[in-house]
């Protein structure tokens, strides 16, 4: 697969994460609707930074011990399959949950740096975050990138989650979107399950040995 295409493929994957339901989309969500839509933009950029922050430390990190390793390249392939397996499943059983939008927003409604700040520190403390990007690096990105991939793979990754949750904050501060996606979280959770699910199960397909699908 060319550069381009792993590219492509990482930035599609960390899409499809993104647009998961979780902390991170109730949080956005919920300061959008109990506070502001500048609070909620602070939310989301809060959010893209803290996501570029665990993209740049995977992707260095990965990659150089990838190079050396090769072993550890397909295991981590098959563990970061599975892991997105057990995500796309967890979305879909928790499809006809009601999202929990009334549930309290803290801290109580401040600047837009505290904003920032709260969605960051929330970002940065969930580690199935960190082990999100190391896996979608690990399965998608081969063992010896090239250079302009390294460079361009964190900013792509903090415009991708900027703008979802802008996209959020724009939807939970209005009325008729907002009400459209919660008729409709049935499908569209498990239509993203659906995805996630399938992706992970091609990529445990693809870390391990080529005859045991023979």
């Amino acid at each position: 697969m060319s550069s381009i295409a792993v590219f492509f493929s990482v930035i599609a994957a960390v899409f499809i994460g993104a647009v998961s339901p979780g902390p991170s989309f109730v949080l956005v969500s919920r300061i959008a609707v109990s506070r502001s839509r500048k609070a909620g933009l602070a939310a989301a950029f809060g959010m893209g930074t803290g996501s570029v922050i665990f993209a740049t430390l995977a992707l260095f990190g990965l990659s150089a011990l990838l190079m050396k390793v090769e072993w550890l390249y397909l295991a981590l392939k098959v563990a970061g399959g599975l892991y997105l397996i057990y995500v796309g499943i967890r979305i879909w059983r928790n499809a006809a949950h009601d999202l929990p939008l009334d549930a309290p927003a803290t801290p109580a409604a401040g600047g837009i740096l505290r904003n920032f700040g709260f969605a960051l520190g929330t970002q940065l403390s969930n580690p199935k975050t960190a082990i999100f990007y190391g896996s979608i690096f690990a399965a998608l990105l081969p063992s010896s990138p090239a250079p302009w991939l390294l460079m361009t793979v964190p900013p792509a990754v903090f415009l991708v989650e900027v703008g979802w949750y802008t996209v959020v904050t724009l939807a939970f501060s209005s009325n008729r979107p907002r009400a459209f996606y919660v008729g409709s979280k049935l499908w569209i959770d498990r239509v993203a399950g659906a995805i996630i699910g399938a992706l992970g199960a091609r990529l445990v397909m693809d870390g391990l040995p080529r005859h045991i699908w023979r």
